[in-house]
């Protein structure tokens, strides 16, 4: 008999020091930070007040590198985890200068390219409709191929069959709320943290408990597997049931909206445990 996954409970159930004790937040962006396919004011003020309290924000995302750059440089961030933990940016502000990591070598990275799009051609003619995302031109190493954003929207039915021709062909693939991506490469969002974490901060092992992840969808599992602190915003529902590790939490509000509600109780729970006591 299959042991059904825990349901996420309520953020509001969260225990203030848990709350208290974090130091990093981890997010996808798209419908975890955006609602309705843009950045509210209320989600980038949620932002720029975890960046006063002294709370590093991470974006992990499946959005392009170009994106990343730009995330990078202007959004109240420490670094961008992009293309499904293929790569990360971190701006130095004291050099003044932009900070890349990439998973795979050059060379084997530009080798793979013409495998990937031949699958992503293969793709398109088995689910018609779909269509190769309007941020592919500035994607280092995956093909998104878009079901929901400009396409369709096509139904998770038919991202699946997409995901499913390139994992046929040996690629990996992911669905998100938007896009499947896929590449040929051995990593994932927590991996991209990882490389993150050891780079940049401390060993991620080490902090786990000081972490949280906020996420919408499938492709966020690796993370929400991967702190205890995990907040899926209202619209990650339709995905619990295919999740081996869903979420610890869940918002009353979807998207951006929701993430605003997790760093709003992030920050209340910091007013209310003195510093000395919030680790």
């Amino acid at each position: 008999m299959t042991q059904e996954s825990p349901r996420p409970r309520p953020l509001a159930t969260a225990p203030a020091s848990q709350l208290a004790a974090l130091r990093w937040v981890l997010t996808d962006i798209d419908d975890t930070l955006t609602l309705d396919g843009r950045l509210p004011a209320a989600t980038y003020a949620a932002l720029e007040a975890l960046h006063r309290a002294g709370i590093a924000v991470v974006p992990v995302t499946g959005r392009p590198a170009g994106w990343c750059d730009a995330i990078a440089r202007h959004w109240p961030v420490a670094a961008v985890v992009g293309e499904n933990g293929a790569l990360w940016y971190a701006l130095d502000h004291g050099a003044r200068r932009m900070l890349r990591w990439q998973a795979q070598p050059e060379a084997e990275r530009l080798a793979n390219q013409a495998r990937l799009h031949a699958l992503a051609a293969e793709a398109l003619r088995a689910v018609p409709g779909s269509a190769i995302a309007a941020d592919q031109p500035f994607r280092l190493f995956d093909v998104a191929v878009d079901f929901c954003e400009d396409a369709g929207p096509l139904g998770f039915d038919a991202a699946e069959r997409i995901a499913d021709v390139f994992r046929a062909g040996g690629a990996e693939a992911k669905v998100s709320s938007i896009h499947v991506n896929a590449w040929i490469g051995g990593w994932d969002k927590r991996a991209g943290i990882e490389a993150l974490f050891d780079a940049r901060f401390q060993p991620f092992n080490s902090v786990r408990d000081a972490v949280a992840f906020a996420g919408d969808s499938a492709n966020d599992a690796p993370l929400f597997a991967a702190v205890a602190c995990s907040v899926g915003v209202a619209n990650v529902a339709p995905f619990l049931a295919g999740m081996a590790t869903p979420p610890a939490y869940i918002t009353r509000a979807e998207g951006g909206a929701g993430f605003a509600e997790f760093a709003d109780a992030l920050l209340k729970a910091r007013g209310a445990i003195p510093e000395e006591n919030a680790a």
